[in-house]
């Protein structure tokens, strides 16, 4: 994840900075004359998308386009979310993670937290964090995205 902090210095013109300084009429002043003010902002830091490589098939966010995956990091197309159809992927791109929580899926008990694209904030599946049963451990540290929430894209012809 990058981040960026921008600085931004604003100038304001002299006959603001100064009032009725610069005015013929205006009082005369004892001491020296101020500075013309700068307004620096500071803006919010922004979090820059991860663009996956151009010529590899790839999966993105059905709802803003933002990457999510390579069709490389694709594991199983034979899952199943809440809202229908999903695939295992080994690893994602541009998403954040909610808190862990044990769930009771189709496969047994599960500690999963839940994922969102970071660009739009859409809920996409989730991920696991840890397997109780043996023949679920390879799960761990995987990632579900259902299939209403993602599109192909680049190079699916």
């Amino acid at each position: 994840m990058c981040v960026a902090w921008v600085l931004t210095v604003h100038l304001l013109p002299p006959w603001q900075a100064l009032g009725s300084l610069c005015s013929p009429w205006a009082a005369p002043r004892v001491g020296p004359l101020p500075l013309a003010p700068a307004m620096v902002r500071i803006s919010k830091p922004k979090t820059f998308q991860a663009y996956l490589d151009d010529c590899h098939r790839r999966y993105s966010c059905a709802h803003c386009r933002a990457h999510l995956a390579n069709h490389d990091d694709l594991i199983s197309k034979s899952f199943q979310g809440s809202q229908g159809r999903a695939y295992l992927f080994n690893s994602v791109v541009n998403v954040g993670c909610g808190p862990a929580e044990e769930r009771v899926l189709l496969t047994g008990l599960h500690a999963v937290a839940d994922i969102h694209c970071e660009n739009c904030k859409t809920t996409l599946g989730w991920k696991y964090e840890q397997a109780f049963e043996s023949s679920q451990k390879y799960k761990e540290g995987k990632y579900i995205i259902e299939l209403n929430h993602m599109i192909k894209d680049n190079g699916w012809d």
